[in-house]
Protein backbone atom coordinates (compact mmCIF):
# COMPACT_ATOMS: atom_id res chain seq x y z
CA UNK A 1 0.00 0.00 0.00
CA UNK A 2 1.11 3.81 -0.75
CA UNK A 3 0.25 5.03 2.35
CA UNK A 4 3.19 5.84 5.74
CA UNK A 5 2.88 3.08 8.66
CA UNK A 6 1.48 5.68 10.98
CA UNK A 7 -1.17 6.96 8.97
CA UNK A 8 -2.41 3.34 8.90
CA UNK A 9 -2.20 2.88 13.08
CA UNK A 10 -4.11 5.58 13.38
CA UNK A 11 -6.52 4.92 11.32
CA UNK A 12 -7.04 1.92 12.81
CA UNK A 13 -7.05 3.23 16.38
CA UNK A 14 -10.08 5.58 15.09
CA UNK A 15 -13.24 4.82 16.23
CA UNK A 16 -15.95 4.04 14.30
CA UNK A 17 -18.17 6.85 13.11
CA UNK A 18 -21.80 7.40 13.76
CA UNK A 19 -22.72 6.38 9.94
CA UNK A 20 -20.91 3.18 10.30
CA UNK A 21 -22.54 2.60 13.39
CA UNK A 22 -26.00 3.27 12.43
CA UNK A 23 -25.20 1.39 9.27
CA UNK A 24 -24.33 -2.05 11.06
CA UNK A 25 -27.49 -1.76 13.12
CA UNK A 26 -29.86 -1.17 9.98
CA UNK A 27 -28.01 -3.94 7.40
CA UNK A 28 -29.17 -6.96 10.05
CA UNK A 29 -32.76 -5.20 10.02
CA UNK A 30 -32.81 -4.81 6.17
CA UNK A 31 -31.87 -8.12 5.43
CA UNK A 32 -34.85 -9.37 7.88
CA UNK A 33 -37.29 -7.14 6.42
CA UNK A 34 -36.23 -8.62 2.60
CA UNK A 35 -36.26 -11.98 3.95
CA UNK A 36 -39.37 -11.56 5.43
CA UNK A 37 -40.98 -10.22 2.03
CA UNK A 38 -39.85 -13.45 0.24
CA UNK A 39 -36.83 -11.34 -1.20
CA UNK A 40 -39.77 -9.24 -2.96
CA UNK A 41 -39.67 -5.89 -0.91
CA UNK A 42 -37.43 -3.00 -2.48
CA UNK A 43 -36.27 0.25 -0.73
CA UNK A 44 -39.64 1.91 -0.37
CA UNK A 45 -41.24 -1.17 1.02
CA UNK A 46 -38.36 -2.25 3.31
CA UNK A 47 -38.10 1.84 4.29
CA UNK A 48 -41.72 1.67 5.07
CA UNK A 49 -41.51 -1.19 7.41
CA UNK A 50 -38.77 -0.59 9.00
CA UNK A 51 -40.38 3.08 9.91
CA UNK A 52 -43.23 0.96 10.96
CA UNK A 53 -41.26 -0.87 13.32
CA UNK A 54 -39.91 2.62 15.04
CA UNK A 55 -36.90 3.11 13.31
CA UNK A 56 -36.48 6.37 11.75
CA UNK A 57 -34.22 5.59 8.17
CA UNK A 58 -34.22 7.46 5.08
CA UNK A 59 -34.82 5.94 1.52
CA UNK A 60 -31.71 6.73 0.42
CA UNK A 61 -29.72 4.83 2.99
CA UNK A 62 -32.36 1.79 2.90
CA UNK A 63 -30.79 1.91 -1.19
CA UNK A 64 -27.26 2.30 -0.26
CA UNK A 65 -26.80 -0.44 2.26
CA UNK A 66 -29.04 -2.66 -0.41
CA UNK A 67 -26.66 -1.99 -2.96
CA UNK A 68 -23.99 -3.08 -0.62
CA UNK A 69 -25.81 -6.58 0.46
CA UNK A 70 -26.70 -7.29 -2.67
CA UNK A 71 -30.35 -6.91 -2.41
CA UNK A 72 -32.86 -5.99 -4.93
CA UNK A 73 -36.65 -6.10 -4.71
CA UNK A 74 -38.78 -7.44 -7.54
CA UNK A 75 -40.50 -6.03 -10.53
CA UNK A 76 -43.81 -6.71 -11.41
CA UNK A 77 -45.14 -6.39 -14.53
CA UNK A 78 -43.86 -7.22 -17.97
CA UNK A 79 -41.83 -4.82 -19.93
CA UNK A 80 -43.36 -3.04 -22.36
CA UNK A 81 -42.50 -3.74 -25.95
CA UNK A 82 -42.47 -0.55 -28.11
CA UNK A 83 -40.58 -1.02 -30.81
CA UNK A 84 -41.30 -4.27 -32.97
CA UNK A 85 -38.60 -4.19 -35.79
CA UNK A 86 -40.04 -5.34 -39.38
CA UNK A 87 -38.85 -9.11 -40.88
CA UNK A 88 -38.87 -7.69 -44.32
CA UNK A 89 -37.78 -4.19 -43.91
CA UNK A 90 -33.98 -3.62 -45.80
CA UNK A 91 -31.25 -3.73 -43.51
CA UNK A 92 -28.18 -1.11 -44.20
CA UNK A 93 -25.01 -3.14 -45.46
CA UNK A 94 -22.23 -4.44 -42.97
CA UNK A 95 -19.29 -2.59 -44.04
CA UNK A 96 -16.76 -3.53 -41.34
CA UNK A 97 -18.32 -7.18 -40.92
CA UNK A 98 -18.76 -6.72 -37.60
CA UNK A 99 -14.83 -5.87 -36.48
CA UNK A 100 -15.02 -2.20 -34.82
CA UNK A 101 -11.95 -2.37 -33.39
CA UNK A 102 -9.23 0.26 -35.08
CA UNK A 103 -5.78 1.46 -34.73
CA UNK A 104 -5.87 4.92 -35.39
CA UNK A 105 -9.00 7.62 -35.11
CA UNK A 106 -11.29 7.86 -38.55
CA UNK A 107 -10.20 4.21 -39.79
CA UNK A 108 -13.77 2.79 -40.17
Amino acid sequence: MDLSPSTYFARKRRPKSARRLRDEVLMPLIEEAHVTSGGTYGARRITRALRRKGHEVARCTVERLMAGLGLKGVIRGRRRRTTVPEPSAPRPPDLVDRDFTASRPDQL
